[in-house]
């Protein structure tokens, strides 16, 4: 079978995943999706309690929609915003079922090299296809041959640790009975007793945190005795709480403000400049996190931990990545996203060429390409595998082309502005401080995180 013959692999059945088979059979060029999870959208289903701070409109992908079109799909109501539950099987779902055979389920991707070519050997290299290395659900290993392999696995499964450093804090690991690294369904009864009437922290800053603050903020209402704490590296200035009114995707405006309400409203106490370097038991078995200054928090019962996640590597170990030394995003990319230097507005559109590595034919997309960088949008990645599927299919001049117009974020400069715990609490440069506004808090803990997905 000549190159040309072989599919493109895509590892990763969530929805940039599922949006890069649809362009590249639009463009007549045969994908294999191969996702580990049993189901279209495995990763999204596991924080399906979660509303996306993006509406139906924005998180549907234009040849997604083209394939789905002749099997009677409908579109949901493009100003709704759906949980990643309703997402996952309201679109991903129908799509993967249009794929049909495209897309096998529980085949886990363990390695991805060149036939015959460890990372190493220079010789013929670009002239050997992919050979990606697959474990089944059951067990049985084989290989599949590739003439390009579009990486969209994603972040999910590498939350960010406890411990600033970015290494699990001390204790961290032995603590494991009493973390979770995933925004609590409060709406599960199971999940709702264990931090009704308790004690619990949340670390991080992200949207992710500010949807577990605003969860945990209307338990303390409903059931007495849950208290909050909200652990931050950083000190609090106008740039904590997110863009508020002024970012153009309403609904993450919304979580930030919920955020500050539950700060203001007594109903979280927000503890700053913490930088977490030791969980401890007390006597009676609760934690007590310490900081890297020595300081000691209040036991506590139950710890969130919302700190990032990262890209797993491991199995892109013998093929020659160009990644940015910080972010571990594609090296092109990495100062369109860099949060240490990202200012006012947007990340402008990107794709083929922004994405690519030493290792021609192979990408990484979604938001495994944004390493560990924050605010990765549905729209950015459907944007970039458009352009990569253009550029697979030799459209090189469809491929450059840009066709996407991406909201604000009301937000300015970057983490290591923010990073000094005595900042000021002044408004970013381009955005005032978030005024305090009335939101109805059940809902607004549902608003999400959408782990950055959406």
């Amino acid at each position: 079978m000549s190159e040309q013959q072989l599919p493109v692999v895509v590892i990763g059945g969530g929805p940039v995943g599922l949006a890069a088979a649809a362009h590249l059979l639009q463009r007549g060029v045969e994908p294999l999706v191969l996702e580990s999870g049993p189901v279209a959208g495995s990763a999204v289903r596991e924080w399906g309690h979660v509303r996306l701070f993006s509406p139906w409109g924005e998180v549907t992908d234009p040849a997604a929609e083209k394939l789905l079109a002749p099997t009677g799909w409908t579109r949901p109501d493009p100003a709704r915003y759906p949980t990643g539950a309703e997402w996952a099987e309201r679109y991903l779902r129908p799509l993967a079922d249009a794929l049909g055979g495209r897309v096998r389920y529980g085949a886990e991707v363990t390695g991805v090299s060149r036939a015959g070519r460890d990372r190493i050997v220079d010789a013929d290299r670009d002239a050997q296809p992919f050979v990606v290395h697959v474990t089944g659900a059951g067990g049985g290993e084989e290989r599949v041959f590739a003439r390009a392999v579009i990486d969209a696995s994603g972040t999910w499964g590498l939350p960010g640790p406890a411990g600033a450093s970015g290494l699990p804090a001390l204790g961290e690991r032995a603590s494991a009975d009493r973390l979770t690294y995933r925004v609590p369904d409060l709406d599960d009864p199971a999940v709702r007793a264990r931090y009704a009437g308790r004690r619990t922290a949340v670390i991080g800053s992200g949207a992710s945190a500010f949807t577990a603050l605003a969860g945990l903020a209307s338990l303390t209402r409903d059931e007495p005795g849950t208290q909050v704490v909200w652990v931050l590296r950083r000190g609090i200035s106008g740039s904590t709480f997110g863009g508020g009114e002024a970012d153009e995707l309403p609904a993450r405006g919304a979580l930030g403000l919920a955020a500050k309400a539950a700060v203001e409203h007594g109903e979280a106490q927000a503890v700053t400049g913490f930088r977490t370097e030791a969980l401890q038991r007390a006597d009676d078995g609760r934690l007590v996190l310490v900081s890297e200054d020595g300081r000691r928090l209040e036991p506590v019962d139950e710890v969130v931990v919302l700190t990032g996640l990262r890209p797993d590597l491991s199995f892109l170990s013998e093929v020659r990545l160009g990644l940015d030394e910080r972010l571990q995003a594609p090296v092109e990319l990495a100062p369109l996203i860099d949060p240490n230097q990202h200012s006012c507005g947007t990340v402008y559109p990107h794709g083929h060429r922004e994405l690519a590595h030493p290792e021609a034919g192979l990408y990484l997309v979604g938001m495994k390409s944004y390493g560990r960088a924050p605010t990765f949008l549905a729209m950015t990645g459907f944007e970039q595998v458009r352009s990569v599927a253009a550029a697979i299919a030799g459209d090189l001049a469809g491929a450059d082309r840009v066709e996407l117009t991406l909201p604000e974020t009301g937000v300015c400069g970057g983490a290591g502005l923010f990073d000094d715990p005595t900042a000021p609490a002044e408004g970013g440069c381009c955005t005032p401080v978030p005024q305090l506004v009335q939101i109805d808090a059940p809902a607004a803990g549902r608003e999400p995180s959408g782990g950055r997905g959406a």
